[in-house]
């Protein structure tokens, strides 16, 4: 088998376990809070994460050298987080995915004022075409606008923030600074709001808890596997896959269907992510690759991103 097929099924499993995750994520929204989930399963996917940071002692301490944006990125990983869990309680699978989809293109737009990115006609029509799609996707003024939809448009904008924020400052910054902070501020705002919102939960519940963390990692080990064997150009367009899982587990466990304006909306939204894609792959085009270099699903804080685990331990280059 070739590096580059082996690269694309390992990250097309990768998605795939991350929509099981998602699907746990929204089978637990039906019966509690968003910050709850969010809060034990960021705490059972502290021993693995330790476990990680241990075997590696190179940083020298936990101090960031850029606080204030870092300070930023795990606030903006807290609000994604918890946007994110909540639109995926509240909405149906598929359009969840489609304004998640949306992330690269935020990615373009931010690096133009944040890394100085220069972004060409080509890319900046396919944002165009892909915001379009995100139009179609919620149809304003046809279908009611719910808190689902602006949780959902806003964990991709502050998820894309995030991510243009690491581009910004991960050259200069501790990895472990990186890693911890959003992990530790996530964990700590969750347990303050737990005294308003916390239910008890049996035992099966907050096993299925410990569940998103473990598929969180699993996740996001196969992912690094794939990025070590294949160029990125071949991994990062494999995310749209999970629109396929969607359609599957929305019919399999929660009734849901994909209508006819959300499936052209989320083809629209993944051919211009795809297009983004490919244009930053030629070096030409793109300097800092904001998206390319975005190897992380939403930064929630739950668990560290992939572009950091890549680079602490000695990835091959993509």
């Amino acid at each position: 088998m070739s590096p580059t097929l082996r690269g694309a099924l390992l990250s097309l499993a990768a998605f795939g376990i991350y929509a099981t995750h998602d699907v746990v994520v929204k089978t637990l929204g039906h019966h509690y809070s968003s910050f709850q989930i969010i809060f034990f399963s960021g705490l059972l996917s502290f021993p693995f994460v330790t476990v990680l940071l241990m075997s590696d002692k190179r940083d020298v301490n936990l101090v960031p050298r850029h606080p204030w944006l870092s300070l930023l990125r795990s606030v903006l990983a807290v609000v994604t987080g918890g946007l994110g869990f909540y639109a995926f309680s509240v909405l149906p699978m598929a359009q969840c995915y489609a304004m998640l989809f949306a992330t690269p293109l935020l990615i373009t737009l931010l690096s133009i004022p944040f890394l100085g990115e220069k972004v060409g006609v080509r890319r900046a029509l396919a944002v165009i075409v892909g915001l379009i799609g995100v139009l179609i996707v919620l149809r304003p003024g046809s279908v009611p606008f719910s808190w689902g939809h602006l949780s959902g448009l806003g964990a991709a904008l502050s998820g894309a923030l995030a991510s243009v924020i690491v581009r910004k400052i991960g050259k200069n910054e501790r990895s472990i600074v990186l890693m911890m902070y959003p992990m530790l501020m996530s964990v700590g705002v969750m347990a303050l709001t737990m005294p308003f919102v916390y239910r008890p939960m049996p035992f099966e519940h907050l096993a299925l808890t410990g569940v998103i963390s473990v598929f969180g990692m699993c996740g996001a080990a196969l992912v690094i596997a794939a990025y070590r064997a294949a160029p990125a150009v071949v991994v990062a367009p494999m995310q749209y896959s999970q629109i396929i899982w969607a359609a599957l587990y929305g019919w399999l466990f929660f009734d849901e269907t994909i209508d006819g304006w959300t499936a052209v909306g989320s083809a629209v939204i993944i051919l211009s992510g795809i297009y983004i894609v490919l244009r930053e792959g030629t070096p030409s085009v793109s300097q800092n690759r904001p998206v390319l270099e975005n190897r992380s699903r939403l930064d929630t804080g739950t668990i560290p991103r992939i572009s950091l685990w890549l680079r602490r331990f000695g990835p091959k280059e993509g």
